[in-house]
């Protein structure tokens, strides 16, 4: 199911363009923060979609693009922080670009890139009845058994949820550590080397890459 504790957040260059986008998107859904003016925005929206997803929509100078963003709510209040620091330390090409803290020294905004892909975060209290969920999950895509080692043995936090590559953390995010052999092997126009390699990664938790080639190999 999804919930608001990931949504996905969107500049627009134009109250045109964002306006344009808030009436396709608020079609079958329903408005979370109405499309107005507020403190920290002239012109802002926060909706859940007719399929469930949620989107906040944002007046910006810069470019238009998408950031998935991540409210930690709940007993995940207040590991904001805790969760960025951890996620920038595995990925290349990641860094913290801004980070505000509020008065109780949680995360009020904060904005980081993990291999190069921009987040948002916020630590968004304890009032909440939602948290995260596997209906949103970030893959990862791996060339090596080596670096599927790395992200797995570094997130996996719940091993009830480990399954065909999917994992999720110690703060309840779900993630998909997938190499690229899978997809290639899969992808092969021999259906009987392709289900049988299907068949070998649906008995697999975290994904091994000897494992599919000699399912591949028959």
């Amino acid at each position: 199911k999804f919930t608001p504790a990931i949504s996905f957040f969107v500049n627009c260059e134009s109250k045109e363009e964002l306006n344009s986008l808030w009436e396709k998107l608020i079609d079958g859904g329903t408005a979370l923060m109405p499309l107005q003016t507020y403190p920290f925005s002239e012109l802002y929206g926060w909706l859940h979609d007719k399929y469930g997803v949620c989107w906040q929509l944002n007046l910006s100078e810069g470019p238009q693009n998408i950031v998935p963003f991540l409210m930690f709510v709940g007993e995940q209040n207040g590991h904001a922080e805790e969760a960025m620091k951890l996620y920038t330390s595995l990925f290349e090409n990641s860094g913290v670009d801004f980070l505000a803290p509020n008065e109780a020294g949680n995360v009020q905004q904060a904005a980081f890139r993990l291999d190069g892909q921009n987040f948002m975060m916020i630590d968004g209290g304890t009032n909440h009845n939602f948290t995260f969920t596997e209906a949103i999950s970030f893959y990862v895509n791996c060339e090596s058994q080596a670096e599927v080692d790395h992200y797995w043995h570094a997130l996996s936090a719940v091993p009830e949820s480990e399954q065909c590559g999917w994992l999720k953390d110690k703060f309840g995010v779900s993630w998909q550590i997938i190499p690229d052999t899978l997809i290639k092997l899969m992808g092969d126009p021999d259906p009987e080397k392709s289900r049988r390699v299907m068949e070998a990664m649906l008995q697999m938790k975290k994904i091994d890459i000897d494992g599919l080639q000699e399912a591949y190999a028959g």
